[in-house]
């Protein structure tokens, strides 16, 4: 354990942090998880929860969880796919 005052203040710092990207990250991927799902099965759906993981993608790049690149590049993916079953 940490004896200085400022290192025992960055070490609950970065527990906070870590516990509140733990949890984006999870919310993240859920909802991701969701939307290929819905794409999966040919849900009516699909749409709206497509468009839910995209804001969620949008969000997590704003925030750095990921990459921007990352998050564009599975956005497309996606809408790839939407695009795909529509026809």
């Amino acid at each position: 354990m940490a004896n200085i005052k400022s290192s025992i203040k960055d070490i609950i710092t970065s527990a906070k942090k870590t516990e509140w990207n733990r949890a984006a990250t999870s919310g993240l991927k859920t909802a991701v998880r969701k939307a290929e799902k819905a794409i999966a099965a040919k849900d009516p759906a699909a749409k709206e929860a497509v468009v839910n993981s995209q804001s969620a993608l949008d969000v997590a790049a704003k925030k750095k969880l990921i990459h921007a690149n990352a998050a564009a590049r599975k956005k497309s993916r996606m809408a790839k796919k939407l695009n795909a079953i529509a026809k």
